[in-house]
Order: structure tokens, then sequence, then C-alpha cells
């Protein structure tokens, strides 16, 4: 963790962790507001998951993974009054950051999105299923599905959830 902050992180529903997150702590600036990865592209489809319509502005997917630096003041102004009433652009598009200098970058593959790049010759660190999953049917064949699936079968297979399902049985 960045010394003399409180620094929390936030994720889509959609990414697959292929190593200990505690690792994109390390080394921050407790300057910045706020880290992600600082996308630059447009997206390869024109319909993301759930057959939703895919759309394009800027700074499109920054907000998907974030770090927030709880100490700064940037963030401190995001009340939950603030949150529940700013427009989806305001708060999708750092609008709220003061300074665009208070926007720390962080590596692509913190956030790689599967299906908007090419596949890499490594396995990125976070994979954002961002256009659908293999949770569908129709994405079984999309990179990296093989490691979701070997990672829900072993959530599956696991004595917390047998435990969970016999309890709810």
């Amino acid at each position: 963790m960045a010394s003399g902050s409180d620094w929390v992180a936030f994720c889509d529903c959609d990414f697959l962790f292929n190593t200990d997150i505690r690792e994109v702590f390390e080394g921050l600036d407790d300057s910045k507001a706020v880290y992600c990865v600082q996308h630059e592209y447009t997206p390869a489809h024109t319909i993301k998951m759930d057959g939703k319509a895919q759309s394009t502005y800027p700074r499109k997917n920054w907000s998907s993974f974030m770090l927030f630096n709880c100490s700064h003041p940037d963030v401190q102004a995001l009340t939950p009054s603030v949150v529940n009433s700013a427009t989806a652009a305001y708060l999708h598009r750092f609008e709220w950051v003061t300074d665009d200098a208070a926007i720390g970058a962080l590596d692509l593959d913190w956030n790689f999105l599967e299906g908007e790049y090419p596949k890499p010759d490594y396995v990125p660190r976070v994979i954002h299923f961002t256009n659908g999953g293999p949770w569908f049917e129709q994405w079984q064949n999309c990179d990296f599905a093989d490691l979701w699936l070997q990672e829900r079968n072993l959530y599956a297979g696991s004595e917390q959830v047998a435990h969970r399902m016999k309890v709810y049985a």
C-alpha cells in the first residue's frame, strides 16, 4: 500500500484476476486521486454483454477498474449525494477529478479488455470480459475462457460452496 493513504479498489463484475490484487497497490503516488488503465481505443463490437448496444465516449472503460485514494480531496468530494445525482458521463469520464494530473496510469494488463485488444503471448494480470464472458454460452470460445472456466470449476468444487448448497437446499 502507498504510505500515508487509504486506497481502495473498484472493478466491474466481469473481471478475472490472475494475480494477487495487493500487487496493484505497490508504489502508488499519494498525490493522485485515482489510478486506472487509460485505454485509448474504439470498441471492436457494436453489441456488448447481454445484447446491449456498445457506445463510444472519452475515457471508455477507464472506470471499470479504479484505485481510489480516499485521502484525496477529489475522492472525498464523491459523497453519496454526488454519486447518486451525477450523470454517468460525469462519473465515467472522470469529470469529478479537478486536475487531470491527479489521474494515475496503470499498465494495460491490470484491465486487459478481452476481445478489444489482440490476445497477448502471456496471461494478463487482470482480464476484463467487457463484451461478454464464458458464463454466457455464446462466449465460451473467447480468449482466456479456459482460465475463467477453470476458476469457476474450482469454486464450484470447493468445500464452502458444497456446504452452502446443502444449507440452502
